[in-house]
């Protein structure tokens, strides 16, 4: 039901417009404007309540000031893509929005507000949201779609290459868009026609950030230390040293054969400068707040490398552990989800599933432009793995362009 003072005269809206992008792991939010900076407008808050072993509270952006994560419990609004705590979420927002030292402070009453959400996602909780941001927040007015949509009117023809679009048409969704979003909890594939989703052809596969993050936490408990209790520092160690492979097979023989050089993965600065697949990581002193983020270098097997680690060794003892396959392995679900168990394509299967969906006429389209978003595509070898496995099951007649959204 809407509220008594929802304002249905367009010409009295507020000139002040608040888009919401509130994801499972972070907020990315900002305000509109007519020369958009995305270092200035927009801010990523993570989307949390945060409880250290000291238990010192930290609610959203407030993250950003804590130097201890060990064994740190987290408390997320959002569970499998869908905002199902709002007392949580109220907390962050308030934090994040009206707070007086806050980036993004702003007057709802005074504000319109465009917030985005799952596809899919069922009435009952869409109803609840409706109800906080007019009932609790009192916006002066709002709009609520799915991510995807907002995605259609970005520059697309520039992440392409293509000729800029016809000034006439700025302000327009592209005509034909696939939209796939990786994120922390599952991963979307959503057709666009102008900037409305084909909800038929809206496809979902659950493999998202956290299951491959939960996925590493057991491999590395199972071979290595106990890190069921360190959500934070497994994230951290995947984002490190993870990468898509292009052959699986032939890496992970590799692997077993002393970690000869990935067939993805060059010697490069980002990995430690190392050239093979199995590196060290050095784990966080969260005591010295110079070494609260782990690092990765180059393996070394030596018997003094291995003293060192016990503290057997002159010198500072170091935590550290070699990982191999494992870097590989955890993004491989993306494209393999059977291999685990699931019952589930990976995410070109889901492409495919999602177009048999559509009329054969706007296959070419849509395979022209698909779109990635979602932090699981910034893995190493991702655009170029997901890119082949499209074409593999694509028709030969049509092009297929991949690219991906900048964040």
């Amino acid at each position: 039901m809407a509220p008594s003072h929802q304002k249905n005269n367009s010409a009295s809206l507020p000139d002040q417009t608040l888009v919401v992008d509130n994801g499972a792991f972070t907020i990315k939010a900002g305000f509109t404007t007519a020369s958009p900076d995305p270092d200035k407008d927009c801010r990523v808050i993570s989307n949390c309540i945060a409880r250290s072993r000291d238990k010192r509270i930290y609610v959203g952006a407030e993250l950003d000031r804590c130097i201890d994560f060990g064994e740190m419990v987290f408390r997320r609004p959002v569970e499998k893509g869908y905002l199902v705590n709002w007392e949580a979420e109220k907390e962050i927002w308030e934090r994040t929005f009206f707070d007086k030292d806050a980036r993004l402070k702003c007057d709802p009453h005074e504000t319109n507000l465009i917030l985005t959400e799952a596809p899919n996602a069922p009435q009952t909780l869409q109803t609840n949201c409706d109800q906080m941001v007019f009932e609790d927040f009192e916006f002066a007015s709002y709009y609520r779609c799915i991510g995807p949509v907002l995605n259609a009117f970005n520059d697309i023809p520039s992440l392409f290459s293509d000729p800029p679009h016809d000034p006439s048409l700025l302000g327009l969704p592209v005509e034909c868009l696939l939209l796939i979003d990786s994120g922390y909890s599952h991963t979307t594939v959503t057709p666009l026609i102008y900037g409305r989703p084909v909800h038929a052809a809206v496809r979902r596969l659950d493999v998202g950030g956290k299951f491959l993050t939960n996925y590493l936490k057991e491999a590395i408990s199972l071979r290595h230390y106990g890190l069921m209790d360190e959500p934070h520092l497994v994230n951290e160690i995947k984002e490190d040293v993870g990468y898509v492979t292009s052959e699986f097979s032939r890496d992970l023989e590799r692997t077993w054969k002393g970690g000869a050089e990935s067939s993805t993965r060059k010697k490069t600065d980002d990995d430690g400068g190392g050239d093979g697949i199995v590196l060290d990581y050095v784990l966080p002193d969260y005591s010295s707040p110079a070494n609260i983020r782990g690092f990765s270098r180059p393996h070394d097997p030596s018997r003094a490398a291995t003293l060192k680690r016990l503290g057997a060794a002159p010198g500072p003892r170091e935590d550290f552990f070699p990982l191999g396959n494992e870097r590989f392995v955890v993004p491989e679900i993306l494209f393999s989800p059977r291999d685990v168990g699931m019952k589930e394509d990976g995410i070109p299967g889901v492409v495919i599933q999602s177009l048999n969906l559509l009329p054969q006429g706007l296959w070419p389209a849509m395979l022209g432009n698909i779109v990635v978003v979602g932090g699981n595509s910034l893995f190493p070898g991702f655009m170029e793995r997901l890119q082949a496995d499209i074409r593999q099951h694509a028709p030969s007649e049509y092009v297929v362009r991949v690219a991906r959204s900048p964040e």
